[in-house]
């Protein structure tokens, strides 16, 4: 990644605070199809204003073109704006589960591993999430069940004014800050773990300095992804599980998959065995985007040859 570009993190949040919360008070007032036209000229200005997302984006596309195997083919015209709109409608259906509006009725869940099962009981596991989708909903109906305490270690800087209207709508989650991962704050996880709580982390971001990330194979080209979801899994010595929550239609199809029962290494065998952890990762992101290509919302250089 040039100089110019900078980290994902240290990019500047856009988008007004004042205008945030208009656009969330009118689709709760006159309904979400009547507010359509705004949201399309809202998005089309993001489109037209940030070139590097757009580049990441079609990169992004590209790739999963040539790697194939897709649900269904990517939209023929302007792909990278619907990809753009379908991260406007995500962040309007966060603000409707965390009112309540979207309710377990609306979930499709996949759970080969009985871990729906598992949350509430016992010791608590990890939870490996994406920017695939919209895990955020459920997020919000685990708080809103009140059968799962849920700790999301975050880095939301970048994202402060969001954050802070999602507070408004309801979304009062135990938020940790990744950065602030020291020797106490990873003896209070281990404490919430002994309590029967779960922590949920995404997989996909490279962390601020840069230097604790591991090569991957990603839709036919080498990425990074961060070794921190496998170092805490295995520094915690709990389960490692994967979520993903993407839109289908009206409804929403959740996956729960156990990726390793318990995560162990010793001093020689940990780069090994990170890299089979992040690799597996890659690969189960890679097809849940086969089947909701337009729904991973990175908008960052993501390959090593873009960055």
């Amino acid at each position: 990644m040039s100089a110019a570009d900078g980290h994902w993190a240290e990019q500047p949040e856009r988008g007004s605070l004042a205008l945030m919360r208009l656009t969330v008070w009118a689709a709760r007032r006159l309904g979400r199809r009547a507010i359509a036209p705004v949201v399309w000229l809202v998005v089309l200005y993001f489109y037209v204003s940030g070139a590097r997302a757009r580049r990441a984006i079609a990169a992004y596309q590209r790739r999963l073109r040539q790697a194939g195997g897709l649900a269904a083919p990517l939209p023929r015209t302007l792909p990278v704006y619907r990809q753009y709109l379908a991260f406007a409608h995500a962040i309007l259906d966060k603000f409707d589960a965390w009112r309540g509006r979207i309710t377990p009725a609306s979930l499709d869940i996949a759970d080969p591993d009985g871990l729906h099962a598992q949350m509430g009981r016992g010791r608590g596991q990890i939870l490996v999430g994406s920017h695939l989708g919209n895990i955020e909903i459920c997020r919000a109906l685990a708080q809103q069940a009140g059968t799962l305490k849920l700790n999301v270690l975050v880095h939301d800087k970048h994202a402060a004014r969001f954050n802070r209207l999602l507070g408004e709508a309801g979304g009062g989650l135990r938020m940790i800050q990744v950065s602030e991962l020291d020797a106490g704050v990873m003896l209070d996880l281990a404490e919430r773990l002994e309590r029967g709580e779960w922590l949920a982390i995404a997989g996909d971001r490279v962390p601020l300095r840069g230097d604790r990330t591991t090569p991957v194979q990603f839709l036919g080209d080498t990425a990074l992804l961060p070794q921190g979801p496998w170092l805490l899994a295995g520094l915690l010595g709990c389960p490692v599980n994967l979520l993903f929550c993407t839109r289908q239609g009206a409804r929403y199809r959740v996956s729960l998959e156990r990726l390793r029962e318990r995560v162990q290494w010793t001093r020689a065998t940990r780069p090994a065995r990170i890299a089979e952890l992040a690799q597996g990762y890659a690969d189960r992101l890679a097809a849940h985007c086969r089947q909701a290509p337009l729904q991973w919302f990175n908008f960052y250089p993501f390959w090593k040859d873009d960055a």
